[in-house]
């Protein structure tokens, strides 16, 4: 498997919470924290996940976004994800 490119990964995720939650595109950084910043709850966050899980092809266990705070969490928890 080729490396996996995490700018690739972070415009998914940008474009996942632009088109799920009509965020700002330019709101959306690597530090930007999902649930002060970006005001998204628990639901949104499984939204998110089941998103990313039809976007990679890949199942996406719960634990594996529990410690997930920032844009930038989401991005390596899914390139650890394609990966494996």
């Amino acid at each position: 498997m080729t490396e996996v490119n995490k700018a690739e990964i972070f415009e998914q995720v940008r474009d996942a919470l632009v088109e799920l939650f009509e965020l700002d595109p330019s709101d959306i950084i690597p530090e930007a924290k999902l649930y002060e910043e970006l005001d998204l709850d628990s639901i949104d966050a499984v939204d998110l996940v089941v998103h990313l899980q039809n976007t990679t092809g890949k199942k996406i266990k719960p634990e594996e976004f529990k410690s997930v705070r920032s844009v930038q969490d989401v991005v390596d928890a899914v390139a650890d994800l394609l990966a494996a």
